[in-house]
């Protein structure tokens, strides 16, 4: 299970950071990926990284301002958000990839998130 925390609301430039726990074992064993979806948008893919932290990628959209992040002592998956802007504003989904790398492609992942709302307000 993934269990996807810390939205809210804030003012664009401003800064939050989401969490998204796993239960189980296997975390560490697992690529992760952030998502997001728009009202009215498909589910489009946010950063990766990979089962042990030392890759990571970015959409160009957010590179440079996202860090994603993973401590597989905690089971748990971050991403850092920066310079907020109020298109970042959508429901931010994790997943669990199905192998230990990352992709863009959401088929590739086998568990997601329940999704934590994230608003920036202009």
């Amino acid at each position: 299970q993934l269990q996807a925390s810390g939205g809210g609301l804030v003012q664009a430039g401003g800064s939050l950071r989401i969490s998204c726990a796993a239960s189980g074992r296997t975390f560490s064993s697992y690529g992760m990926g952030w998502f997001r979806q728009a009202p009215g948008k498909e589910r489009e893919f946010v950063a990766g990284i990979s089962w042990n932290g030392r890759r990571t990628y970015y959409t160009d959209s957010v590179d440079g301002r996202f860090t994603v992040s993973r401590d597989n002592a905690e089971n748990t998956v971050y991403l850092q958000m920066n310079s907020l802007k109020p298109e970042d504003t959508a429901v931010y989904y994790c997943a669990r990839s199905k192998s230990n790398w990352y992709f863009q492609n959401p088929t590739e992942y086998a568990y997601w998130g329940q999704g934590t709302q994230v608003t920036v307000s202009s």
